[in-house]
């Protein structure tokens, strides 16, 4: 099996192949003629996508950076979280997905804002590690983890979980640089 050099296989040439490039904000109202399910947009990090994904009739985002697969230098998903939520102003539910490995991850999503979070490579993982039972351990582990931390923050249950329970960057103090 040897290499086609008949491709072109330049960089530019396996994204173009890869991504299309005619999809837009047009093609969510187009999704919408064709199926009466909720259409929820995914890999959505910034407020202003988040108020064209509501104008084009999104039913949910979900804010994700595809594991930073794309582009490297992206925005961590609980970074940008805060700012889609805002953005929302509870017209639609707002998801989390990428970087949930524990229940604590779990608990500041909600305390940002999130609906509900996806996990993927830990599911993956465990599947591919003890099939159905790793998946259903992992589930049990966030699920548990969650509680605890639930517990030790004063949470007796979901609706309690507030965002005075986090700190992020936004809440640390500016100073200025001495000179």
């Amino acid at each position: 099996m040897g290499l086609d050099r008949t491709k072109d296989s330049s960089p530019a040439s396996v994204i173009n192949g890869i991504y299309d490039r005619s999809l837009s904000w047009k093609d969510v109202k187009w999704l919408q003629t064709i199926t009466s399910l909720p259409i929820i947009l995914k890999g959505i990090l910034t407020a202003e996508d988040t108020k064209l994904a509501i104008q084009a009739g999104a039913s949910g985002i979900i804010v994700s950076n595809h594991g930073a697969r794309q582009l490297d230098y992206v925005p961590a998903t609980i970074t940008a979280l805060e700012e889609v939520v805002q953005a929302a102003e509870g017209r639609i539910p707002v998801f989390m997905d990428g970087g949930v490995r524990r229940g604590t991850d779990v608990f500041k999503a909600l305390a940002l804002g999130a609906a509900g979070v996806f996990i993927g490579r830990p599911a993956v993982y465990a599947l591919a590690a003890d099939g159905e039972a790793g998946v259903r351990k992992v589930l049990e582990m966030l699920h548990d983890e969650l509680e605890i931390t639930m517990a030790l923050c004063g949470c007796p249950s979901l609706k309690d979980i507030t965002r005075d329970h986090v700190f992020t960057e936004r809440d640390r103090p500016r100073i200025a640089p001495r000179l």
